[in-house]
């Protein structure tokens, strides 16, 4: 008896048909620093020496966790296509850097040409949001590992930054200001308890319209995490940012204090902005009260630049421009013995 790697569940010629569907899409993303083309066994892309003084390489992974399933369970791909890349390059840009290029994993069971094909866009799109290069990625088709029509993704970026201009807590001092960009809504974090309270067990929820939300539960919940490369870099170019952070698993309590001096405590107002309704809607569901909302979901802010006093005006003016909303929602202060390093203050 003869059994082939196709018997086996692996289908050679639709991974090659796979690459051709997606050809277009990655060329979308191109760079004038990328070399080669798609295909190879590695992506190429070539640093200028002369462009920085002291070139730091700024690596991140990261990728898009349960919310999976509900894009899964709607049949709707390409939104998280856009939230793998937000997850990762956010990340790099908090640091100061600017991100170059983009690859991407991803696993199946079995190669759906279409569906993998509105993932592969949606990480496209999210590239050219963010300036990066989409320059290679794996596509591993795996059946008896993952159940039929489930796939798994994950997402590395590497950015360029100047030594000397890397932002971070050293930089962070007493009196600086937090500015708070408001969030899409739950991005990519907390979602195995969204699930839990929201749609297990209750899956034709997705589909109905709420009012709260003004849109279905599963557009709200498959809104797209927020891309803030270009808002970040011009705020950084604007001067007197000392250091940015991207509010993910943990939220503002988990985050914040990452970017400041441990003797330092960072004070936070949470009615000094308006927060998407989502947020209230699972903090009724699960019977959670303030603390643990805001210890694990973004609460309508999803990036925080921590800036001299006296920029404010100007950073929420750039965010403005971009069509990004945001507020004065706190500052740092000096921390008291036995203190929280970040206090919610009413």
């Amino acid at each position: 008896m003869t059994v082939t790697y196709q018997d086996a569940g692996v289908d050679v010629a639709a991974g090659e048909r796979f690459v051709e569907k997606i050809r277009r899409l990655v060329d979308s993303t191109r760079r004038p620093e990328v070399e080669g083309d798609l295909g190879g066994f590695g992506g190429l892309f070539a640093l200028d020496p002369a462009r920085l003084r002291q070139p730091l390489l700024v690596s991140s992974t990261d990728g898009v966790g349960t919310k999976l399933k509900i894009a899964q369970v709607l049949d709707i791909h390409d939104t998280v296509g856009i939230d793998l890349v937000a997850m990762c390059v956010n990340d790099v840009v908090v640091c100061g850097a600017e991100p170059l290029f983009f690859l991407d994993y991803l696993a199946c069971g079995s190669l759906d040409g279409d569906r993998l094909a509105q993932v592969v866009a949606g990480i496209a799109a999210g590239c050219r949001q963010a300036g990066c290069a989409l320059i290679g990625g794996e596509t591993a088709e795996m059946p008896g590992f993952y159940p039929p029509g489930s796939y798994d993704l994950a997402g590395f970026c590497v950015g360029l930054a100047e030594r000397d201009s890397l932002l971070g807590p050293e930089r962070v001092r007493e009196g600086d200001v937090f500015v708070g960009l408001a969030s899409s809504g739950l991005h990519s974090n907390g979602f195995s308890l969204v699930r839990r309270v929201l749609v297990d067990g209750n899956e034709e929820a997705l589909g109905r319209h709420l009012e709260a939300l003004g849109c279905s539960l599963g557009e709200e919940l498959l809104r797209p995490t927020r891309i803030y490369v270009r808002v970040a870099l011009e705020m950084i170019a604007a001067g007197g940012v000392h250091a940015l952070c991207h509010i993910t698993g943990g939220g503002l309590v988990g985050n914040l204090p990452r970017v400041f001096p441990g003797d330092l405590q960072g004070v936070v107002s949470p009615g000094a902005w308006p927060r998407p309704p989502i947020f209230e809607l699972v903090a009724r569901r699960a019977g959670l009260d303030e603390a643990p909302m805001f210890e694990t979901f973004n609460m309508g802010i999803g990036l925080v630049a921590v800036a001299a006093p006296g920029r404010e005006e100007r950073l929420i003016e750039i965010a403005g421009r971009h069509q990004v909303p945001a507020w004065v929602i706190g500052r740092v202060g000096r921390r008291e013995p036995g203190a929280p390093p970040l206090l919610l203050s009413t």
